[in-house]
């Protein structure tokens, strides 16, 4: 999931550097050609970020499925409309990342056409387990990443009754999977992919680059327009995701300038090396006000309303915790502020 803030404004001659592909933008299960092998299409997702992009990659008489949507009747029904314009033949589901929005269709699709899955090995394994649920494992971490966060105690009570949604919108996984790498080749038809792992959005998210095309399947991890949500959740709190998104993030410019870039949200585009350099100015940005911010010791809770300008319902509010608690971690392991736990049991940071 994302978050939806806009960019900050950069001069004209950076924002022309950027500029969406001349594509259709297709509709409900409309098929758009990239090129001679590749359909863009999107599906309906229920919050703010409105659709995802999935792609369809030629490959022998059939398809390549390239990422899937959320798990809904609603998704279902428009996947059916869609097989028969590719000839009813898949012939395996590939997916960027655990997020449900990528994830949610992989079962399905994988199990009635009975093709293989081709994930990452840690965003296969942490799917796997996040749709099986704690299994009667105490939710105390949950409740002390919240209390650390500074949410007050009607927000918590009111967040552990929302769990174990996740299971509602993602079909069951494949019981097997076929492993992605850093630096492979895949070989999708008569072109071949080189798999670029990013981190930070999620742990070990693969983008696909064909050198060939000039192509590159970026998912989350480069987006237009917006950022990919950077987030440090319950699962573990200290985490420097931070800091492996700023890490994963600059690879990409080595790829050329003109590469067209197929993202999971918003236009296909050109202009990867300023979309690049849009991102990591963002992140530091946010990061030069909450150092300025943190000067007096703050919590999360009351960091967030210097990084994100609009209201935060309950949805977004879960999200943008995990992104200023992901900001301030790696402020912390920076040396850049301290981090301490009141009487309240909250973090306090405060710029050093």
């Amino acid at each position: 999931m994302l978050t939806t803030d806009k960019q900050p404004k950069q001069p004209k001659q950076v924002k022309q550097d950027i500029r969406p592909l001349a594509l259709a933008l297709p509709g409900d299960a409309e098929l758009s050609p990239v090129d001679d092998d590749i359909y863009w299409l999107r599906m309906p997702l229920p919050f703010e970020l409105d659709h995802i992009n999935l792609y369809l990659i030629r490959d022998g008489e059939g398809y390549a499925i390239l990422d899937t949507g959320i798990g809904t009747k609603t998704t279902e029904a428009l996947w059916e409309k869609i097989f028969p314009q590719i000839g009813n033949i898949v012939t395996r589901v590939i997916v960027t990342h655990m997020h449900p929005d990528h994830i949610g269709m992989a079962g399905y699709l994988s199990e009635k056409f009975e093709v293989p899955l081709y994930m990452s090995m840690a965003e296969y394994y942490i799917a796997r387990s996040m749709v099986a649920g704690g299994r009667g494992a105490s939710n105390w971490q949950d409740k002390e990443y919240l209390v650390r966060c500074g949410m007050s105690t009607e927000y918590i009570e009111k967040s552990l009754e929302n769990k174990g949604g996740l299971q509602k919108v993602v079909r069951p996984i494949p019981l097997g999977f076929k492993r992605l790498t850093e630096g492979m080749n895949l070989k999708i038809g008569q072109f071949s992919w080189k798999v670029m792992i990013g981190r930070g959005h999620s742990p070990e998210h693969v983008c696909l680059f064909c050198e060939e095309k000039n192509i590159l399947i970026s998912g989350d991890h480069v987006l237009p327009k917006i950022s990919p949500n950077i987030g440090v959740y319950s699962t573990e709190p200290e985490a420097n995701a931070l800091d492996l998104y700023l890490t994963t993030l600059p690879q990409f410019k080595a790829l050329p300038h003109s590469t067209k870039v197929l993202p999971s949200h918003k236009l296909p585009f050109t202009g990867l090396h300023t979309r690049v350099d849009e991102l990591l100015a963002h992140h530091h940005a946010h990061l030069d006000v909450l150092r300025e911010f943190c000067k007096a010791g703050k919590t999360v809770k009351e960091c967030l309303p210097v990084m994100f300008k609009r209201k935060l319902n309950p949805h977004n509010m879960f999200f943008a915790l995990a992104e200023g608690l992901a900001h301030l971690n790696y402020l912390y392991y920076q040396n850049d502020c301290s981090r301490e736990v009141d009487g309240q049991g909250r973090w306090i940071f405060k710029t050093l």
